[in-house]
């Protein structure tokens, strides 16, 4: 049966084959709606290159987590690819871009068939959150050009097949957490004009000598890369280079002379390495220099007058560096500056009066340096400063009045010098001083009137002067003040509401002052409150208990006040506390063990008071404790154990109270970390621990007791 039922069938076959012949003979339509010829024909379909590419995207696409899928809407299977959100064909209708920056999208490259892709040049996923590693297969992409894989969580290392892409132009791995190497074979992208590998976690190693062969490439960027050893003398080769960034390394030796032969070097980035020696001469003609940043390293040597060569200079940043010498005249020639960072070097000598010429200068910052002599009052000239730092120096006599009538003020300091006068009333009457340091000078006078309505200041520095004024009237409401210092002068009056509306006060400091009556519970409405001291002061009334829940106070020192009542058990509830200073007053009751837990205590002062009671035997051994001051209380008991077992205390004061008993065993050779001890005046007997800072104490911190006795030379035994 089977033989002859396909015998028939093949009749069938031929006979309608025949049939459809002449019907397309008389009647050729019909041809136009049938898809029958596939009877006849030998060939197969074959898709186009631009359904190959289409295809190769919407898979990568399906791997995508789903909130990032619907952000490409536009990636359909009904659409022509060439109107995708991101993508560019040529006239040929092939995909030569992919654009993807800032689309938040998070997947892999592994679903990327690269090879999809003839006529890639361009692609860009610069911020995003692709992950994993780099596919060996993006060799592949023989004509791309810019490869943009920037700010994507990426990990492994870069792989050798990368190195292969010599159309290559722009690649810019910025902040890819890469690790690995950086090989040799990074010449072989010999058309590379733009190279970035900025932030990156690669192993470390030196720059690669052939970087040199790369003589196209106009930007260079190798920041926070783990570099070592020197810069590569080799990279002066790169005389097309027009910014080159090494900054954030541990790149040692000195900067190259070669660097001279990069004439086209507008920007140059050498900070926060341990390049050490000289500024080489050939630097300073550099004439299209527009960023020289050689901050933090550890260069030496002078400031030459060659530097009037750079006269496109804009930015100069040299501070932390080792840098003597004076400041040459010829900085006057850089009319283009705006910024100018000297400070943490050893220059000396005055401020040249050439700086008058730097009309465009915005910030002058000189701060930790050996300069001497007056401000100069051609300073004024520079009415477009904004920011003057020249603090910590050897200035003196008065501030230019010059100086005063800027009304463009940002950050003005000059603190820590030898100046004197008064401060002037219109230091803020521009409306927008931020940072104002006038501290440890010997400025005498009243508080300039315009800082009482500076609702702009954030940082304000007086203190260790001899200025005075009422600090209930001279100062208002600052909405941005996060840090005051108005310790060590002559201030009196009460401690105003206002400072508790200040809402992003930090720092409270008021230290050394004629300051009299209670503190206010509005004070303590600042609640990021971290530093508050008031020793030293008048103040009365009760140590408030609202304390405790300012949960941001780090350090509260309100020593030598008259402050009386009880030490509130609150205080136990600042577990951020480290320095807690109320000695000196007249506080009593007993010492709260909530006090003495609290994990983070370095310095506790409770010294000078009428504190009565046993000392609680509270403290942590993980406790970081090394200051403790019981001195003049009414204590009375043993020495707890657990004071010989806080591991970092340094120094111990009990004197001068009705301590009895033996000292314990565990202050002997264990507690190594112990300086100075004072234990007078008690009633204390027996043995003295064989630890150093008993046995060299001076006589006078041991005297007065009850009956000790030990290896101490002088000791009487009482």
């Amino acid at each position: 049966m089977e033989p002859k039922f396909f015998k028939n069938l093949a009749c069938v076959q031929i006979l309608f084959i025949i049939l459809w012949v002449l019907l397309t003979i008389f009647f050729p339509q019909i041809a136009c709606f049938s898809n029958i010829n596939y009877l006849t024909s030998t060939s197969h379909y074959q898709p186009s290159l631009e359904d190959h590419e289409a295809k190769a995207l919407l898979k990568w696409k399906d791997s995508f987590e789903n909130h990032s899928q619907a952000l490409l809407s536009t990636w359909t299977r009904t659409t022509n690819p060439c109107k995708w959100e991101g993508i560019q064909c040529d006239k040929s209708k092939s995909i030569s871009s992919i654009n993807l920056a800032n689309y938040e999208l998070k997947g892999t490259l592994h679903t990327l068939n690269f090879t999809s892709f003839p006529n890639l040049l361009n692609l860009n996923i610069y911020n995003n959150l692709f992950y994993g590693t780099i596919p060996p297969q993006i060799g592949n992409m023989s004509k791309i050009n810019v490869l943009n894989l920037s700010r994507n969580p990426l990990e492994g290392s870069i792989p050798k097949e990368m190195w292969t892409l010599r159309s290559l132009k722009a690649l810019d791995l910025f902040e890819c957490t890469l690790s690995g190497e950086l090989p040799n074979s990074i010449a072989n992208l010999s058309n590379l004009s733009y190279l970035d590998f900025t932030r990156n976690k690669f192993s470390s190693g030196y720059i690669p000598h052939d970087i040199g062969k790369l003589n196209h490439l106009e930007y260079l960027a190798i920041t926070e890369c783990n570099r070592i050893g020197p810069i590569p003398k080799e990279i002066g080769m790169l005389t097309k280079l027009g910014v080159m960034d090494l900054a954030g390394n541990t790149l040692s030796g000195t900067i190259p002379e070669s660097i001279g032969n990069m004439t086209n070097l507008n920007q140059l980035y050498l900070s926060n390495n341990t390049l050490s020696g000289t500024i080489p001469p050939s630097l300073w003609n550099l004439s299209y220099l527009t960023l020289l940043y050689l901050s933090n390293n550890n260069l030496s040597g002078s400031i030459p007058p060659s530097i009037q060569n750079l006269v496109n200079l804009d930015e100069l940043s040299l501070f932390e560096n080792h840098f003597s010498g004076s400041i040459p005249s010829t900085i006057g020639n850089l009319t283009k500056l705006t910024t100018l960072f000297l400070f943490t070097n050893r220059f000396s000598g005055s401020i040249p009066t050439s700086i008058g010429n730097l009309i465009n200068m915005l910030t002058l910052s000189l701060i930790e340096n050996n300069l001497s002599g007056t401000i100069p009052a051609i300073i004024g000239n520079l009415t477009r400063l904004t920011n003057l730092v020249l603090s910590t120096n050897k200035f003196h006599g008065s501030i230019p009045l010059s100086l005063y009538n800027f009304t463009n003020w940002e950050i003005f300091e000059f603190g820590d010098n030898d100046l004197i006068g008064n401060l002037s009333p219109h230091v803020c009457s521009g409306g927008s001083l931020k940072v104002f340091d006038a501290s440890h000078n010997h400025f005498t006078g009243p508080v300039p009137r315009s800082l009482k309505n500076c609702s702009s200041i954030e940082r304000l520095r007086l203190e260790d002067n001899q200025i005075e004024g009422d600090v209930a009237q001279d100062f208002g409401v600052y909405p941005n003040l996060y840090y005051i210092d108005l310790s060590d002068n002559n201030f009196y009056g009460h401690i105003s509401p206002n400072w508790g509306k200040s809402p992003n006060l930090t720092n409270f400091m008021i230290s050394n002052n004629n300051i009299n009556g209670g503190i206010p519970l509005t004070l303590l409405e600042a609640n990021k409150l971290g530093k508050l001291h008031l020793s030293s002061n008048h103040l009365t009334g009760k140590l408030p208990k609202e304390l405790g829940y300012v949960k941001s106070l780090l350090e509260v020192k309100i020593n030598n006040n008259h402050l009386s009542g009880n030490i509130p058990t609150e205080i136990g509830l600042l577990q951020n506390l480290t320095d807690f200073d109320v000695g000196g007053n007249m506080l009593n009751g007993t010492i709260p063990k909530e006090v003495v837990k609290l994990p983070l205590l370095r310095n506790l002062n409770l010294s000078k008071n009428k504190i009565e009671g046993r000392i609680p035997s509270d403290f942590s051994m993980s406790q970081p404790l090394e200051s403790l001051d019981l001195s003049g209380n009414l204590l009375s008991g043993t020495i707890p154990t657990v004071l010989g077992e806080l591991k970092q205390l340094q120094q111990l004061n009990l004197s001068s109270n009705n301590l009895s008993g033996t000292i314990p065993s565990s202050f002997d050779d264990a507690m190594s970390s112990l300086t100075y001890i004072n234990i007078s005046n008690n009633q204390l007997e027996g043995r003295l621990p064989n630890n150093q800072a008993f046995l060299k104490a001076p006589i006078e911190s041991l005297i007065n007791n009850k009956g000790l006795c030990g290896n101490r030379t002088g000791l009487v035994v009482v």
